[in-house]
């Protein structure tokens, strides 16, 4: 399992790459993997607020449907629209094209380092 050294993450698989006031949030690689092929992908709107820990969306795969997170709160900046005509790009690379929305922080959360969230996957393995 490859777990990027630049992100943090939550223990519902959700990975945040923070750049000034602004989070990039998606799904990670072993959540993916879960899933399976996904199929279709639920988006806010811009403008949209959430508090941390808030659901945001959904992902839809053959599988199953999962409820996203969000590891911060804050207004949706931009969504990932791509996804709505390709959201297998999740699947192909769920930590570049396959991110999901950008949100303006307001408000901080407990985020995992790499590290503890491997630990996380390691436990449920």
């Amino acid at each position: 399992m490859s777990v990027p050294e630049d992100l943090q993450y939550t223990k519902t698989h959700e990975w945040v790459r923070t750049e000034g006031d602004t989070a990039t949030i998606g799904i990670t690689d072993h959540a993916q993997d879960e899933l399976g092929d996904v199929v279709f992908v639920e988006l806010p709107d811009e403008g949209d607020t959430f508090d941390a820990g808030d659901s945001f969306g959904t992902v839809e795969s053959v599988k199953a449907v999962s409820d996203l997170y969000t590891p911060v709160g804050g207004e949706v900046v931009e969504v990932n629209s791509s996804l709505e005509d390709a959201p297998e790009k999740i699947n192909d690379d769920p930590y570049g094209e396959g991110w999901i929305v950008k949100l303006r922080i307001s408000d901080e959360a407990d985020l995992l380092s790499p590290e503890e969230y491997e630990k996380v996957v390691e436990e449920e393995s």
